[in-house]
């Protein structure tokens, strides 16, 4: 009997692990249903999503559902707690890159790109759980690829587990978060810098007992324009693709999303990251653009 099941969703690779085979498909079932309710919520490639509806919206407070609340929420923490390394008003910057639609179709070359956009910067943004609307300034469109992956990963494995009665990880190309009573060693993870890697791929092997594990990485989502090189991690203060220090960074926390927010900022603060995560106690694994390891905050040997 089976204990894992693969598919995609937004826009990725999905693995669900249960710790019970007989509860495979009930837990399988939720986490569809709670990825096509964050999908929906959050898509920056769905024209009928409710992001888009604010995106379109610009200058005007735009009533939404809970979930896209809470999923500003957690962008605008995650700005906070990074000092804007981990911006959700990129929107417009990635879409001058080329990364204007779900990977798969953005086109793997084009013309060089004329003009770099400035990031407006999160704190014009504003989330009212109370009064249900969100409304981001005219000319600022949101992207919320740093954090809501991270997010649906943590309420489909929280949701799934509950369901399901039993251990359950949930993996959202790579960004994964554990609920319920794990296997008696822990779930075992393959830390790679290609989440879609064979098992005996290049990296290490990880025992995830709670919370949430995700890399961050410069090495699969990229493309050209006019010969030069990109990838997806945009720092905010320059809307360009970070400066490539590190080719991956892992990171452990509670969550998936602390984990992802923890990682992205890692790969945008390049040579300043593994101090920051030390001083933040988080365990983490840095890959140099060469192929060197930098573990900190007690990641394992």
């Amino acid at each position: 009997m089976k204990d894992r099941y693969d598919f995609r969703a937004l826009g990725t690779g999905c693995v669900v692990l249960v710790a019970d085979p007989t509860r495979l498909t009930a837990a399988v079932d939720e986490v569809r249903a709670e990825l096509d309710e964050v999908d929906l919520a959050c898509s920056r490639f769905r024209p009928d999503s409710e992001l888009e509806l604010v995106n379109n919206n610009a200058g005007t407070a735009t009533h939404v559902g809970p979930l896209l609340i809470d999923a500003v929420l957690v962008a605008l923490r995650a700005a906070e707690l990074t000092d804007g390394d981990v911006d959700p008003t990129i929107g417009e910057a990635m879409r001058v890159l080329g990364y204007d639609r779900d990977f798969g179709h953005v086109p793997k070359d084009g013309e060089a790109i004329a003009t770099l956009v400035r990031v407006p910067g999160w704190q014009q943004i504003e989330a009212d759980r109370q009064k249900g609307t969100v409304l981001v300034p005219s000319g600022v469109r949101l992207d919320l690829g740093a954090t809501a992956k991270a997010l649906a990963a943590d309420r489909a494995a929280t949701r799934a587990a509950a369901v399901a009665g039993c251990g359950v990880l949930v993996s959202l190309g790579g960004d994964l978060a554990v609920a319920g009573s794990p296997p008696p060693r822990g779930w075992a993870v393959r830390v790679t810098d290609d989440h879609a890697a064979a098992t005996d791929a290049d990296g290490q092997t990880v025992l995830v007992q709670s919370g949430g594990l995700a890399t961050s990485s410069t090495t699969v989502r990229r493309w050209a324009r006019g010969g030069e090189e990109l990838h997806h991690i945009v720092d905010p203060r320059t809307g360009r693709p970070a400066d490539e220090v590190w080719r991956t960074v892992s990171v452990a926390a509670a969550s998936c999303v602390d984990a992802n927010i923890a990682s992205t900022a890692a790969i945008i603060r390049g040579e300043s990251a593994p101090a920051w995560l030390e001083s933040l106690g988080l365990p983490a694994r840095l890959v140099l653009a060469e192929g060197s390891v930098v573990r900190v905050g007690g990641w394992p040997l």
